[in-house]
């Protein structure tokens, strides 16, 4: 991975290049990992006019950086590895820096500009974000595994008794799950809802108890390497679902299926959004749409491209996204599916599933 992560730096410095900058201070801790391959708590990444730093405030624990990556750690306690490195752009030439303002706070940004007042700030802006919107084949491979190690948890819950035992407890339970095959941790908070809380998008766990006749929706996802996906099923309990209940999860399904499908190279982020809103605005639902059906994943849960109305851009190949309609009635419950894909050309087969736990309707 080593060269990847010089590849990485390399394509960012040709960016800070053509904005007029000779260097770059990352301070944003996904785009740090992302760069230098670990970023301990506080650590920043310089992209220096004679070298690159990774620069802590203690010694590097918790994983590797980058073998061609040189790490500097702070001598004194309590020191800012921010205001660190720019005083180390300025020792080592540095006339110009761009910094990622949208993450540092006015307080950091001021120091900065006190401990090396000749050097030129400049926002770096999003283009570390942008970078990482398409994957290479090591960071899709960690979201496979982490997608493989959420279907095995959500699998061996779905054996066991449910119907007594609280929101809480199973979310609980489903993160537990996630550790033991092998997970950094839950990707975010699990949700696990019941009855009438179901379908809601981020719903955090109750102490309502699973009923028979409830649907259950459950979102959760693992960290595999620093990868998060994400995975969101809806199940009946007990008995066989009523009508109402088999209506919606078919609309809620053909939503999905829609979104699914209209993933290719080249489509409109707000084309994949409407693919799956026209379903469930035809059947008089529009109001109950969450305000976008799908996001990227990657480092973060939640990172460009965005699947919404009003998003701008295309799709490129290799892009991992969700895609996840959910329709919820208040008093009654819903529906939620949601998958985690990466987009591929139809050459290549079309887009790439990695959540595979069934979608049927089961009545558990």
């Amino acid at each position: 991975m080593s060269e990847a992560y010089a590849a990485r730096r390399a394509r960012l410095r040709e960016r800070c290049h053509a904005g007029g900058s000779e260097g770059a201070l990352v301070s944003r801790a996904a785009n740090v990992r992302y760069l230098a391959g670990t970023a301990p708590q506080g650590a920043v990444l310089l992209l220096g006019k004679r070298e690159d730093l990774l620069v802590c405030a203690g010694a590097v624990e918790g994983g590797r950086p980058d073998d061609a990556l040189r790490v500097h750690a702070l001598s004194v306690p309590g020191g800012d590895p921010a205001v660190a490195a720019a005083d180390l752009a300025a020792a080592q030439g540095t006339e110009s820096l761009a910094v990622e303002e949208h993450h540092l706070t006015v307080a950091r940004y001021r120091a900065i500009g006190s401990v090396a007042p000749r050097l030129r700030l400049a926002d770096l802006g999003g283009a570390v974000e942008q970078l990482r919107v398409v994957k290479d084949e090591e960071e899709i491979a960690c979201l496979r595994i982490g997608a493989e190690i959420a279907d095995q948890a959500l699998g061996e819950l779905l054996e066991s008794i449910l119907v007594g035992r609280t929101e809480r407890h199973l979310a609980l339970e489903l993160e537990r799950r996630l550790v033991d095959h092998g997970a950094d941790g839950p990707a975010f908070a699990t949700a696990v809802a019941t009855g009438p809380n179901s379908g809601r998008r981020g719903h955090r766990p109750t102490d309502r108890r699973v009923e028979e006749g409830d649907f259950l929706s459950v979102c959760l996802g693992a960290v595999y390497r620093g990868y998060r996906c994400e995975i969101g099923r809806t199940f009946v309990i007990g008995t066989s679902p009523a009508d109402w209940q088999i209506e919606l999860y078919d609309l809620v399904f053909a939503a999905q299926r829609a979104g699914r499908e209209a993933l290719a190279p080249g489509a409109a982020y707000r084309d994949v959004d409407r693919a799956a809103r026209q379903v469930v605005d035809s059947a008089g639902y529009a109001d109950r749409l969450p305000d976008l059906t799908g996001h990227g994943v990657g480092l973060e849960i939640d990172e460009d491209p965005q699947l919404a109305p009003a998003a701008m851009g295309k799709l490129d190949a290799c892009v991992p996204v969700t895609v996840e309609p959910g329709v919820h009635l208040p008093g009654r419950g819903g529906v939620r599916i949601d998958d985690t894909l990466v987009v591929r050309p139809e050459a290549d087969g079309g887009p790439e599933l990695l959540t595979i736990t069934t979608k049927e309707l089961l009545a558990l």
